[in-house]
């Protein structure tokens, strides 16, 4: 069995951050493992509080895991401390960690500010420069090229520019675009559009810390990275088609969709 760890937060209502991580990883038959790197106060409504990780608790978690279960691929998601962004950095590199996704959590969908701009900045130096494959949404991608996207060629222009520092996939996620949800890849010089019409559903709580670990389960099992993403993205897509209604706020997706 494959191993998948995800370095994320918590999210109390099940949703997002490792909850919706593990969930993913045991949908996709692989084995999850996770270090915290806080507890949050939230619901589908929004996040009410954060409780960081101290760093050298979460290096002892990171250390715990690969010094025993090495994990085939990791998936990195809310870091909200540039103490934090080092103390991952740092092991990442001592313990030469392999198929990297880097999801930038900065802001919930509900809008809440998840990082602190000398975190952003620390994620910038020393995160994306060891991930094989970045995930930012269209605000999270205005933040790292620093321009604003309001269209599908800025998009382009956004991607060209992050890859002038950055040499793996950027994968810029267009879904709050109106109309389709139409994601690019860029790497080395190619695009390649990801096109499906955009669904109905407000229920998109978590639709990116899952879409991060589903490509990180598939590098796990083999994939190429433009192999994971198009099959991250199915499952993703099917999560949310499936319609499930929970809480007062934006609801979670369905993560078992594909469980018989």
């Amino acid at each position: 069995m494959k191993k998948v760890l995800t370095i994320a937060g918590s999210d109390s209502s099940g949703g997002a951050g490792i909850q919706a991580d593990l969930k993913t990883m045991s949908a996709l038959h692989t084995y999850g493992m996770s270090a915290i790197t806080a507890l949050t106060a939230q619901n589908t409504t929004g996040v009410y509080g954060i409780m960081d990780t101290p760093p050298d608790f979460l290096e002892n978690q990171l250390k715990c895991i690969f010094t025993d279960i090495y994990p085939d691929a990791i998936k990195i998601g809310m870091v909200s401390q540039h103490s934090l962004v080092d103390c991952i950095a740092d092991q990442l590199i001592k313990y030469k960690a392999k198929r990297i996704v880097l999801d930038p959590v900065m802001v919930s969908t509900s809008g809440s500010q998840l990082m602190q701009n000398e975190a952003t900045v620390k994620l910038l130096e020393r995160l994306i420069p060891l991930a094989d494959i970045i995930t930012p949404n269209l605000s999270e991608a205005e933040v790292i090229s620093q321009m604003t996207i309001k269209t599908k060629e800025e998009m382009i222009l956004a991607a060209k520019k992050i890859s002038q520092s950055y040499n793996g996939y950027i994968l810029i996620k267009g879904g709050h675009f109106d109309g389709n949800a139409d994601d690019l890849v860029y790497h080395n010089g190619t695009i390649t559009w990801l096109t499906a019409p955009k669904l109905n559903n407000p229920n998109t709580h978590g639709t990116g810390c899952t879409l991060s670990s589903a490509i990180a389960c598939f590098l796990a099992k083999g994939e190429t990275p433009m192999e994971a993403i198009i099959h991250g993205k199915e499952y993703v897509y099917q999560a949310i088609a499936y319609g499930m209604k929970l809480g007062n706020g934006r609801g979670p997706l369905n993560h078992l969709w594909n469980s018989k």
